[in-house]
């Protein structure tokens, strides 16, 4: 299979996460992570967006080198079209060690990285820089290179803003909005991920909240799919079982992260309007801190965006009861039942007309019945008086004779 092929199911994934939205995200607080605000109307200490340093484009191609053999051994100079739309491009600077020492999704690799813009202004340059292959825990140029590269490569990447900072940019690295960018990468080393089972807990606590910090900044970009599978990584950290020890405190930390976790998703699967998940997401926090209250708050706005209006006020009078200064918990109460006592007002108006109707239906049967009712009275006295009658003719007839 070629490389191309290869990359193919990593990049059905990767496009359908592109199109993200633009909409101005809240920014993550320092306790658990999200501020229980509508996040539509907070924009609390957001950077302003950086200047495009108006950076050159990367030359094009000949077609001869974008149809190169995806293999580049004894092809040190052709470039590797690695997804097929000219918006990713590898070249191999300096053979590795071969095909077989490539590193496989969910091994731990270490690279030497240098980023730069493609009209070569350095930002930023990385000797030994570590992470997860496949977890999300890079921009997805990285993500999608290395596994590619053979153990003691080196390679030159060349990569549109949509696999790296997007039209966002960055502030750590500092990237301009829209930036194509240059990386220079070796492949260091590549290693097993360690057992979670072996674990110990306080390094599956660091473990675990560094995926979940990964998900935050996916967030904070608008990437909520990839931030949905940060937190979703994170989770399986924090339920793996354990072999070692682990005392009370820890268990604590793990279930400390296990509910930001879940917190944090339920947010995300808020913006992918995922809604059961995002309840199911909301359950699972709640069923580990009843009392939580971000999560009775993200429960109430997914019930009301179902439409199970009296759950939801009720799950949000409980959040407000735990917490009655919370104004941001106040106004989403008050336009929920605003809303509440509108479509109940509507409901009513269409019962009522509805046994208006019939009520008036009933009352023009009413003068029917009685002029029935009349006709029938009339008849029997008419009868009564001829039956009279004939009775009083038969005796006077009896008489005579």
């Amino acid at each position: 299979m070629t490389d191309r092929e290869e990359i193919m199911e990593s990049d059905s994934h990767d496009n359908a996460q592109s199109a993200k939205k633009n909409s101005k995200t809240s920014l993550l607080d320092s306790g658990e992570d999200f501020e229980v605000l509508d996040e539509e109307d907070i924009d609390d200490d957001e950077p302003p967006p950086l200047e495009d340093a108006g950076e050159g484009k990367v030359k094009p191609t000949n077609s001869e080198n974008a149809n190169a053999d995806p293999d580049p051994t004894g092809q040190v100079d052709e470039w590797l079209d690695v997804l097929g739309n000219g918006q990713l491009k590898k070249k191999v600077l300096k053979e590795g060690e071969g095909r077989d020492s490539r590193p496989q999704k969910g091994q731990n690799v270490k690279i030497r990285l240098k980023t730069s813009l493609v009209d070569g202004t350095l930002v930023e340059e990385k000797p030994d820089f570590a992470f997860t292959l496949g977890d999300g825990d890079v921009i997805q140029a990285l993500d999608l290179t290395v596994q590619l590269m053979a153990l003691g490569e080196e390679a030159l990447i060349q990569t549109d803003a949509k696999y790296a900072y997007g039209a966002r940019g960055s502030l750590e690295p500092a990237v301009p909005a829209n930036a194509e960018l240059s990386l220079e990468v070796k492949l260091l080393e590549a290693t097993d991920a360690p057992d979670l089972e072996l674990l110990p807990p306080a390094e599956k606590i660091a473990l675990a909240s560094q995926k979940r910090e990964r998900g935050n900044a996916h967030y904070q970009r608008g990437d909520y799919a990839f931030a949905v599978n940060s937190y979703s990584i994170a989770l399986q950290i924090t339920e793996s079982s354990s072999k070692v020890d682990i005392t009370p405190e820890e268990e604590e930390g793990l279930l400390d992260v296990k509910v930001k976790c879940l917190n944090n998703m339920a947010a995300s699967q808020l913006k992918l309007d995922h809604y059961d998940a995002a309840l199911k997401s909301c359950v699972s926090a709640l069923e580990h801190q009843p009392d939580n209250i971000k999560a009775l708050f993200r429960m109430g706005k997914v019930l009301a965006l179902q439409g199970e209006f009296t759950d939801a006020i009720q799950t949000l009078r409980k959040a407000l009861k735990l917490e009655p200064s919370n104004k941001t918990i106040h106004a989403e109460l008050s336009k929920l039942v605003k809303k509440h006592s509108e479509q109940r007002g509507a409901e009513q108006a269409m019962y009522k007309k509805m046994l208006g109707n019939h009520s008036d239906n009933s009352s023009t049967q009413k003068p029917r019945a009685k002029s029935s009712w009349g006709l029938s009275w009339k008849w029997l006295f008419g009868a009564t008086a001829v039956a009279i009658g004939g009775v009083a003719l038969s005796v006077v007839i009896a008489a005579r004779n």
